[in-house]
C-alpha cells in the first residue's frame, strides 16, 4: 500500500497566470517619473489659479468683469505671443538654466498685479502687470518633454503618458478654481494670486531640481529649415486649437459671471471643477486605449462630442439651477480632454523631423491665444447679452466652430486623396 500510494503520479499545481499590469503603472516603474511629476504638478497648480484670481480680484475691487476679462485675455495674448520664444530658449539651454529665471520674471508680474489692484493705481498698470507674466514656461509641456525623452523607443507608452498629462492638466483646472475662489472669497481679494504665485515658484524650482530625467539642450538645426506652419494638415489643426482655447476662456469667465448674478459666487470654483473632473476622468480611460489606427476621424468624432455636449450647460443655464448647471458642465467636460490627448497626437505625427518642439509649441499658443479670446468674449457676453445665462452661447458657438475647421479640412483630405 505505501508503494502504491508512493508511486502515484502527483498532479501539477495549478499555474496562475501573472497579473498584467496597468499601462500607467508600467510608466512610474520608471526611475524618477515620479518625482518629476510630482514636482510638475505644483508647477501647474497655479494654471488653474491664476486667470480665477486675477478675475476675482479685480471685478471685486474694480467692479467690472470686462475689465478683468479684458486683463487676463491681454496676458494670455502676451503669453501666446511669448510662449514659442520660452520654449525655444528651453530647447536649446535646457529646462533649468531657462525655467526658472523665466519663472521669476512671472512671480514678478503676479505680484506688480496684485499691489497694483491693492493700491488702487490706474486701469493701465493692471494690463502692463499681467502681460508681464507672459514668460510663465509652459510647465505641462516641460513634463511632457521629460516623457517623450524618456519613452522614445515607446509609442504606446508615449500614447498613455501624454492621456495621463492631460488628465493632470484637468486635475490642476479642477483644483485651481476652487482654491482661487475660497482663498479669494474667505481670506482676501488678493490671496489668490498670491498662493499662485508662491505655488508656481516652488513648483518649477523643485521640477528644475530633477536633472535625471530632463532631457539635453539641442542645438539649433544646422542651415535654413521650413516653419512647421508649412506642413500640410498642421494649420487647420492650429485654427483647431484656437477655437477650442476660446471654448475654455470664456466658459470660465461665463460661469463666474453667471454664479455672481443668481447668488452662489462662492461655489463658481466646484462649477468650473466638475468640468475639469469629467474631462479628467475621460483623458484617464482615453490612456487605457491603444492609438488610433485613423487618428484624424477619432478627433473628428471628439470634436462632434464636444460640440454637441457643449449645448448642455447653455440649457441648462436658462433654469438658474445650480445642480442641474454642475451636471451640465460635468457631462460637457467629458469631451475636451479626449479631444486634446488626439489633437496633440496629430500636431506631433504632421510636423516635420527635427521641429517638434516648435510645433507643440505653435499648438499651445493657438490654445493661448484661443483662450484670451474667449475670455474677453465672455466678459463681452456676461456684461451685455440680456442674460448671464446667454453667455454661455459663447463656448458652444467656439465649440461648433472647431468642429466646422477639421470637417472642412477633412473634406480637402479626402477630395486630394481621392
Amino acid at each position: 500500500m505505501i508503494l502504491f500510494l508512493a508511486a502515484r503520479p502527483v498532479a501539477p499545481a495549478p499555474v496562475r497566470p501573472a497579473r498584467r499590469r496597468s499601462p500607467y503603472a508600467r510608466l512610474f516603474a520608471v526611475p524618477g517619473t515620479r518625482a518629476f511629476t510630482a514636482a510638475g504638478l505644483l508647477a501647474r497648480l497655479p494654471t488653474g489659479m491664476l486667470s480665477v484670481s486675477a478675475v476675482l480680484m479685480i471685478a471685486g475691487t474694480r467692479g467690472s468683469y470686462a475689465l478683468a476679462g479684458a486683463v487676463t485675455a491681454t496676458g494670455l495674448a502676451a503669453t501666446a505671443l511669448a510662449g514659442p520664444w520660452t520654449a525655444r530658449l528651453v530647447d536649446r539651454h535646457g529646462q533649468a538654466r531657462t525655467a526658472v529665471p523665466a519663472t521669476a520674471v512671472a512671480v514678478l508680474g503676479s505680484l506688480s498685479l496684485l499691489l497694483c489692484v491693492h493700491s488702487g493705481a490706474p486701469d493701465w498698470t493692471l494690463f502692463a502687470s499681467y502681460a508681464a507674466t507672459a514668460t510663465t514656461p509652459n510647465t505641462g509641456g516641460l513634463c511632457r518633454a521629460r516623457w517623450a525623452h524618456l519613452l522614445r523607443a515607446d509609442p504606446a507608452a508615449r500614447h498613455t503618458a501624454n492621456s495621463f498629462e492631460q488628465a493632470v492638466d484637468e486635475l490642476c483646472f479642477l483644483l485651481g478654481p476652487v482654491l482661487a475662489t475660497l482663498l479669494c472669497t474667505s481670506v482676501a481679494p488678493e490671496a489668490g494670486t498670491a498662493v499662485a504665485a508662491a505655488l508656481l515658484l516652488a513648483g518649477v524650482l523643485l521640477l528644475a531640481a530633477q536633472r535625471r530625467t530632463e532631457p539635453p539642450a539641442i542645438p539649433p538645426p544646422p542651415g535654413p529649415a521650413g516653419s512647421p506652419l508649412r506642413a500640410p494638415g498642421l494649420p487647420p489643426l492650429l485654427l483647431t486649437f484656437l477655437a477650442t482655447g476660446a471654448v475654455f476662456g470664456s466658459l470660465e469667465v461665463v460661469t463666474l459671471a453667471y454664479a455672481d448674478a443668481h447668488g452662489f459666487r462662492p461655489a463658481a470654483g466646484g462649477l468650473l471643477a466638475l468640468q475639469a473632473a469629467g474631462s479628467g476622468a475621460a483623458g484617464l480611460l482615453c490612456g487605457l486605449l491603444p492609438p488610433a489606427a485613423r487618428p484624424a476621424r477619432r478627433f473628428l468624432r471628439c470634436l462632434a462630442a464636444m460640440a454637441a455636449l457643449l449645448t448642455l450647460p447653455l440649457a441648462a443655464a436658462a433654469t438658474g439651477t445650480a445642480p442641474l448647471l454642475a451636471a451640465a458642465l460635468l457631462t460637457a467636460g467629458t469631451a475636451t480632454a479626449p479631444a486634446m490627448v488626439t489633437g496633440m497626437g496629430l500636431v506631433q505625427s504632421r510636423t516635420p523631423a527635427g521641429r517638434l518642439n516648435e510645433g507643440m509649441t505653435l499648438a499651445v499658443t493657438a490654445l493661448l491665444a484661443g483662450i484670451a479670446a474667449g475670455s474677453a468674449a465672455g466678459g463681452w457676453a456676461a456684461e451685455h447679452l440680456p442674460s448671464p445665462a446667454a453667455g454661455y452661447a459663447v463656448p458652444a458657438a467656439a465649440a461648433a466652430l472647431a468642429l466646422t475647421v477639421t470637417a472642412a479640412a477633412t473634406a480637402r483630405t479626402a477630395r486630394r486623396t481621392a
